[in-house]
């Protein structure tokens, strides 16, 4: 659900502080944890970290983003694998190719001595 067009978007004063006045090439990480702060035309430029729970994740703002959340380009989550037998044997036929193409990279670097 988006936003009252007669209430504006959200942007978060704590961060409009760190950015007025402010030079974005000159101006480091600018480290915030307002997730839920819409990107505006005035942070173009700037590199925030973005908190996601653990740590600072660098995000720099492109014209792009512009009414987008900071918290959009800042995953909370880690996708490690999906699990099962399907991918067992998905991962122990990579594993399997993997040393036939080092056998045989071996082998043709010991046929050019």
């Amino acid at each position: 659900m988006t936003r009252s067009l007669k209430k504006g978007p959200y942007v978060d004063e704590r961060v409009t502080k760190k950015i007025v006045g402010k030079n974005p090439q000159t101006t480091g990480v600018i480290k915030t944890w307002a997730r839920a702060c819409q990107i505006s035309p005035e942070m173009v430029g700037f590199v925030f970290g973005v908190h996601n729970g653990k740590s600072h994740i660098e995000v720099i703002v492109t014209e792009d983003m512009v009414g987008h959340r900071l918290g959009e380009f800042s995953p909370t989550r880690t996708f490690r694998k999906h699990g099962g037998k399907m991918q067992k044997e998905l991962e122990t036929k990579q594993k399997e190719s993997d040393i036939a193409s080092a056998k045989a990279a071996k082998a043709s670097a010991d046929t050019k001595k």
